[in-house]
């Protein structure tokens, strides 16, 4: 069952593809994930999204100044690729509307409309709220072939996305809840929330 109708929020799925982002293939390697290196250019350019939010990877400093701010869990799910206990996640069970975004940086990451009950113990969805806010690459730790799907913004490790999802998208994005903050419907982004792309006015 998928909680939540359409709503005013201005979210939709987008099948889009992330700005190309360096990959440094010893980092974080040890894990079997071959991970996104944080960018270090001040000068880069900034990337938006189609929803109108920065996406511009942060520094490596940036991302370790924001995670020191996180709990034990979180941090360990984010920036170890950890997993949290099957049915223990505080999102899993939570049916309000509104967005969840990045426990890092306050990305916008996915909405209630595509939250549904996979029975598997872990908040899912059926896509993303934008497909340039998240990243997916091959993860072969454990033993397993699977794909892990990061924010796009900090690379903060969010859980995994699999093809056996309802109709119509057929995924099922597989995520934690200690990687992700709620923000009901009508609440303000958190006051560190920078994703949000300056007007040119």
């Amino acid at each position: 069952m998928i909680y939540g109708a359409t709503r005013s929020l201005p979210i939709v799925v987008l099948a889009s593809t992330l700005a190309a982002i360096a990959v440094d293939r010893s980092a974080r390697e040890a894990d079997g994930v071959v991970r996104a290196a944080p960018v270090e250019d001040a000068t880069m350019e900034r990337q938006t999204s189609a929803l109108g939010h920065d996406v511009t990877p942060l520094s490596s400093e940036e991302v370790a100044r924001l995670a020191a701010q996180l709990d034990p869990e979180a941090f360990r799910v984010t920036q170890r690729a950890g997993t949290e206990p099957a049915f223990c996640g505080q999102l899993l069970h939570n049916h309000e509307e509104g967005v969840y975004t990045c426990a890092v940086c306050d990305l916008p990451l996915f909405s209630s409309d595509d939250k549904f009950d996979s029975g598997t113990g872990w908040p899912s969805f059926t896509g993303p709220v934008d497909g340039q806010h998240v990243v997916e690459r091959r993860d072969v730790s454990h033993g397993m072939v699977r794909t892990e799907v990061s924010c796009a913004r900090c690379d903060a490790h969010l859980g995994h996305v699999f093809r056996d999802g309802p109709k119509p998208s057929r995924m099922r994005y597989c995520l934690n809840s200690a990687a992700m903050d709620f923000v009901p419907e009508g609440d303000p982004p958190a006051q560190s929330d920078a994703t949000a792309a300056p007007s040119d006015s």
